[in-house]
């Protein structure tokens, strides 16, 4: 065996453990719950029925279906658009040399040390028409509280809050990876050619970061086109169209109502949504950066 074989075959050692996991709870998983969202199957101990496209008919004519993707769009409309550039600002406001740097880096990543589950409480407890802080605040300043914000027109937007709250900072320490990544003396260069900071900017870190971005913006799109765990903590799986994401109908009727074809139809919906617009978006920043 030559070395060049002998380096492959250490490569693939390494890769073996990864590759075994990830085809064990992925691909087959995915595979899997392709092949029953063909089935008729209304319990985990009840008997699968071939229906073909039954599933797939039914969830195109589920209202429920499209206003929870609606709800998706709109998370993902917020990531992007909300969370990005504000992650984007922190992780210029931290890399700069000013007093206090450190503890900034602190605070601002705080958020993102809590799990969902301690997060989602806190936020129930700020929420509370009755006692919790944000109500205390409000009547402090003289406005009368009269209904939670976890209810009716406010919903949405008290969770969307929260979420930007706690993946902004997570979002943060990927793109001042990213700055710390730029070579120095380009700034150097540029001062000497008489370019303000803005110019630089624009010039320079905003050019390079663009694959730290767009890697940025992908994990954004996948994630809130999946979205559950906060939704389903803050609102207790309640059925409210308001709030409904399309993870939390489809754990709704796979484990609550025990439709595991339908919910399964559901899944391989999202993960088709979430695969087309993952490409497309690859796609066309692909084709700009070539262009440029």
């Amino acid at each position: 065996m030559n070395t060049k074989n002998k380096k492959l075959l250490l490569v693939l050692l390494f890769v073996a453990p990864a590759l075994f996991f990830y085809g064990t709870f992925n691909l087959i998983g995915i595979a899997r719950t392709f092949y029953y969202s063909f089935m008729e199957w209304r319990g985990i101990s009840a008997a699968k029925t071939f229906i073909g496209l039954g599933n797939y008919a039914t969830l195109m004519q589920d209202g429920m279906v499209w206003n929870a993707l609606k709800n998706n769009v709109i998370l993902v409309v917020v990531s992007v658009f909300i969370q990005l550039p504000a992650a984007l600002l922190l992780a210029l406001l931290i890399n700069t040399k000013i007093k206090g740097n450190k503890l900034f880096r602190t605070v601002f990543f705080m958020p993102m040390l809590l799990s969902t589950v301690a997060t989602g409480i806190m936020w129930l407890l700020f929420y509370d028409p009755n006692f919790g802080l944000l109500s205390i605040l409000a009547r402090s300043m003289g406005l009368e509280v009269s209904t939670a914000f976890l209810q009716g027109s406010t919903a949405l937007p008290a969770i969307l809050f929260v979420i930007c709250w706690q993946f902004i900072p997570f979002y943060m320490v990927i793109i001042r990876a990213g700055i710390t990544n730029i070579p120095e003396e380009l700034y150097e260069a540029s001062k000497i050619d008489g370019a303000n900071t803005w110019r630089s900017f624009l010039s320079i870190t905003l050019p390079l970061l663009a694959p730290t971005l767009r890697s940025a913006a992908i994990l954004q799109l996948v994630g809130s086109l999946k979205y559950f765990d906060l939704f389903y903590i803050m609102m207790g799986g309640s059925p409210n169209a308001s709030t409904e994401l399309l993870a939390t109908y489809m754990y709704k009727k796979g484990f609550s109502e025990f439709q595991m074809g339908y919910a399964s139809a559901i899944a391989m919906f999202m993960f088709a949504i979430s695969f087309v617009v993952a490409c497309v978006f690859l796609y066309m920043t692909k084709t700009k950066e070539a262009q440029a």
